[in-house]
């Protein structure tokens, strides 16, 4: 059983001086020319877990090397590549996902959906791009509202997989079907485009912080995950605010405090009233040291 509730609350951050580290190269990461989604996947891992040193992220490179190596050398079109993933990745070696790992932080680790073969669809279909990448297959993210799949395949030619269900390959009324089911609205053809990978790394961090507010106990991990967010060179200006806020709620009222100074001072341009309101905030934040 505590093994169970340990699964549960999700691994414990590094040290500081660790935490750090990781965050610095993953900003290098994120503002290279080519960033690399395996390599920023498994940094998130060593930003949640602290046992996850430089020698288990090679490790868990060279398992997606050993896994590209399973598969058939060329199989063939789009279809091909899709079956053979499928048949690797989702039958052989049991790869797929459950209702349960929804409630999981390492369902959002890519080290630990190496080692447990279980996930979110987003991770789990970076194991299927990162092993696909490796073999040849011409692969890319789509990010479906509310259940993220791989393609194969130029647009006109496109294939879809779910490594959710397996890789079960999808139809268009498929798609449809899944993002009616997670969001009530239609399809919009636009999604079906490749996913940028530095999207993809940032709905991760979005999945981690969506785990982490359902536990309030777990400030540290919302923390953590905000900030590496902030790290992309692209990302949502009210990010900044929420790390005020979880500064705030972890007791560290000044730095809150000057957070939320600095967002208002962003937010004055567009909207003075709520900058004043955020100002308000930051003004009770400070309040708390007396």
């Amino acid at each position: 059983m505590r093994g169970f509730e340990a699964a549960m609350q999700g691994p414990r951050p590094p040290e500081p001086e660790r935490a750090a580290e990781v965050r610095r190269r993953f900003g290098d990461q994120a503002r290279s020319e080519r960033p690399d989604l395996a390599a920023l996947c498994l940094l998130v891992g060593a930003a949640a877990d602290g046992t996850l040193d430089d020698a288990r992220i090679d490790a868990a490179q060279i398992e997606l090397d050993r896994l590209a190596g399973q598969l058939p050398f060329a199989p063939g079109g789009p279809r091909a590549w899709a079956l053979a993933l499928a048949e690797v990745l989702g039958g052989r070696l049991g790869f797929h996902g459950t209702g349960a790992d929804y409630e999981r932080l390492d369902s959002s680790l890519l080290h630990e959906v190496l080692r447990r073969r279980r996930g979110l669809p987003i991770l789990l279909s970076v194991v299927w791009m990162e092993v696909a990448r490796r073999a040849g297959a011409p692969v890319y993210g789509v990010a479906l509202p509310g259940h993220f799949v791989v393609g194969f395949g130029p647009r006109e030619h496109q294939v879809l997989a779910d490594p959710f269900d397996g890789g079960r390959l999808l139809t268009g009324a498929d798609a449809e079907l899944l993002v009616a089911g997670a969001t009530g609205a239609a399809l919009d053809p636009s999604v079906l485009a490749p996913a940028d990978p530095l999207d993809v790394v940032l709905r991760v961090l979005n999945n981690v912080r969506a785990w982490a507010a359902a536990r309030p106990e777990r400030t540290d991990v919302a923390l953590w995950a905000v900030e590496l967010s902030l790290l992309l060179p692209s990302h949502p200006a009210r990010l900044r605010y929420d790390r005020a806020q979880l500064l705030v709620q972890r007791g560290d009222f000044l730095s809150g405090a000057a957070e939320l100074d600095a967002y208002a001072e962003v937010v004055s341009g567009v909207d003075e009233t709520a900058a004043e309101q955020v100002r308000g905030q930051a003004r009770a934040a400070r309040s708390l040291l007396n």
